[in-house]
């Protein structure tokens, strides 16, 4: 009977190790797409005029290289109002940058990128921006018990419609957090956000000493729906009642080929920028 039981599971373990096949999957994938990183920050305070483009193309979803630097384009920026052109030069790294941008609020600006012999177009405003009026500390108004909290303050203007976008970057950190900020049922209020970070433990939460960058944007209303989409996906990983993500387009345009649309976004925005730093609490 132990012979049998022995030769039963010697063979089963053969017939299982034997069934084990490497399957290849083709996996589709989509011809490569210009991706347009075309905003132009201008601080409060500052002129402005030193900016910067980033073009790359899209890759496969399963490599895992970085995107593709592109060069050998034509990238232009014109303020409408008086055609006056402001040119980025190619710094062969993917990047185009200009020292000379000339940043007037309530300008509309349009940018074209010449690529491959196929224009791509955008046209955004420049929106003058609220200023952060207080930013603060505490532990006693966000989700986690005892936890360090930044509270950021501003006055929203009276009788406007107007979209934010609200960014915070810790110093170290790899990536920014970004919120979106409608007035709707906060016209000509004082705005209060705060931003604590969802961590898994003690250890992710904020101390005193670290460090927050932050940016206030007043934003197109357009660029605003598109960053809400983008926020809510990038932070939607894991939850199963989360919509399925979709393509995310931009507001650039091929106008030489519409079929070879690209991705990314140009907006041109004032911000009003503050630097946090944690400190101990007050006894």
């Amino acid at each position: 009977m132990k012979n049998t039981l022995y030769i039963f599971l010697v063979a089963l373990f053969s017939m299982l190790t034997s069934c084990t096949d490497v399957v290849e999957v083709d996996v589709p994938t989509a011809d490569a797409r210009l991706v347009i990183e075309a905003s132009l920050d201008i601080v409060k305070g500052t002129s402005g005029m030193e900016q910067t483009i980033k073009l790359s193309t899209t890759t496969p979803y399963f490599e895992t290289e970085e995107p593709r630097a592109v060069t050998g384009a034509e990238v232009t920026v014109t303020r409408v109002s008086d055609n006056a052109v402001f040119v980025f030069e190619d710094q062969l790294n993917g990047e185009y940058t200009t020292t000379s941008f000339g940043a007037l609020l309530d300008e509309t600006y349009t940018l074209n990128v010449v690529y491959n012999g196929e224009t791509f177009t955008a046209t955004e405003t420049l929106l003058p921006t609220t200023s952060i009026t207080r930013v603060t500390q505490s532990r006693d108004g966000g989700f986690l018990p005892e936890a360090l909290e930044l509270n950021v303050y501003f006055n929203d203007p009276v009788d406007e419609t107007n979209f934010y976008i609200l960014r915070y970057f810790e110093v170290g950190d790899l990536y920014p957090t970004l919120f979106s900020v409608s007035d709707e049922f906060l016209n000509g209020n004082e705005v209060h956000m705060f931003f604590e970070k969802d961590g898994d433990d003690e250890e992710d939460e904020f101390e005193p000493g670290d460090i927050v960058d932050v940016n206030l944007y007043n934003v197109s209303e357009t660029y605003y729906n598109y960053m809400d989409i983008l926020i809510g996906q990038s932070g939607s990983s894991g939850n199963p009642f989360s919509p399925a993500p979709v393509e995310l387009r931009g507001n650039c345009i091929n106008i030489t080929n519409a079929d070879n649309y690209p991705y990314g976004y140009f907006r041109v925005t004032q911000t009003d920028a503050v630097t946090y730093t944690f400190i101990e609490d007050e006894e």
